[in-house]
């Protein structure tokens, strides 16, 4: 069975896409954004996968690329078309090349015109393609920078996409209007630049004249992204705490482990945030715990200490979950979740105060 999942950047309007075959659990995720990795690390890690490669269908001037960072963090490998004039990369695709993950694969077809370097993933049973900024739905790439060729991003979209199986499922690299995919029969028949009988020079018409201004992150984007997104003069923006072997979920929440904790109640702060019915019941509450329920927390966020670090803590982990984005927003930068909060904490038969026996 294959493993798949569209996961979406608001700040560029990027989907990210993961693919996975579910017995050998190797997995490729195209086209993946920077501030993203720790978001797509964490997917990638729940769902037990081993990321073989990267790939992106373009170099891109609206983001920079994660292809680096995950390879620091997961090992995996950097794939783009040998024709982006990229570097750093580990492997360099050409036309017809496949790229395996256990027993599914993906075909390279290049499409250029929006970029030189452009090229389309096919799934092997020909079900999927991801476009990049080739077809977008019911739209296409500009062509106005980065080598852009409205003529060859015409023919690339005739003679590459639009010869795939009607039935066949596109997922473009943006959509601004949150719609998530389309297929080859809708695009060939209502895509306003690229479907229906419009010709070559129709379509090189049009787009000559769209007037866009360019993506405000291009002078930043294009560079990176032509280093595979390794940092080159600008500071990496994803470092993570470090004050504990913390881990991200793919919910967005911090989480520490309940032995590291009962380890370390000296260099931290618990925060209980449970009915005060709760704190005094049956499973008691951690040794020093602070108690501000949840209700309250926001409100009186100002009387906790930033001295050290928070650990926050509930009966079963997800009020608690909540209130280390409380605390997030309230500018508190070192907090973490106990995960399965105190009913694991009695079940491991860790030490309370209060509580029945």
């Amino acid at each position: 069975m294959l493993v798949f999942r569209q996961l979406f950047d608001p700040t560029s309007s990027t989907y990210t896409y993961l693919l996975g075959d579910s017995v050998s659990k190797e997995a490729v995720l195209i086209d993946p954004v920077f501030e993203q990795v720790r978001r797509d690390a964490a997917l990638i890690g729940e769902l037990g996968l081993n990321l073989l490669w990267t790939l992106e269908t373009h170099v891109h001037a609206d983001h920079v690329t994660g292809a680096w960072l995950l390879k620091q963090r997961l090992g995996s490998g950097i794939a783009l078309a040998e024709a982006s004039g990229a570097a750093g990369a580990d492997r360099l695709l050409k036309d017809g090349d496949r790229v395996a993950f256990g027993r599914r694969s993906l075909e390279v077809r290049a499409t250029p015109g929006h970029t030189n370097g452009c090229v389309t993933y096919v799934l092997d049973d020909e079900t999927m393609a991801f476009t990049g900024d080739c077809v977008l739905i019911r739209g296409s790439g500009r062509t106005d920078f980065q080598q852009g060729d409205a003529r060859a991003l015409y023919r690339s979209v005739r003679s590459r996409i639009f010869s795939l199986p009607e039935t066949c499922l596109l997922y473009p690299a943006h959509d601004y209007r949150g719609l998530t995919a389309t297929s080859v029969a809708e695009e060939k028949r209502f895509n306003p630049r690229l479907g229906g009988e419009i010709g070559e020079g129709d379509y090189a018409g049009y787009m000559k004249n769209l007037d866009l201004p360019h993506p405000k992150k291009i002078d930043e984007a294009v560079p990176a992204n032509l280093r595979c997104g390794q940092p080159g003069n600008e500071a990496a923006t994803t470092h993570d705490p470090d004050w504990a072997p913390l881990r991200f979920t793919f919910s967005g929440v911090w989480e520490v482990e309940p032995h590291w904790l009962e380890e370390n109640l000296a260099a931290v702060h618990v925060l209980d945030v449970r009915e005060p019915t709760e704190f005094s019941g049956p499973l008691g509450h951690i040794r020093g715990a602070t108690l501000v329920p949840l209700g309250e927390l926001a409100a009186r966020a100002a009387e906790l200490s930033k001295d050290k670090p928070i650990v926050a803590v509930c009966r079963a982990g997800s009020r608690s979950a909540h209130a280390t984005a409380i605390l997030q927003k309230a500018g508190f930068t070192e907090v973490a979740n106990l995960p399965g909060g105190m009913l694991r904490w009695r079940g491991e038969g860790r030490g309370v105060e209060g509580g029945s026996a």
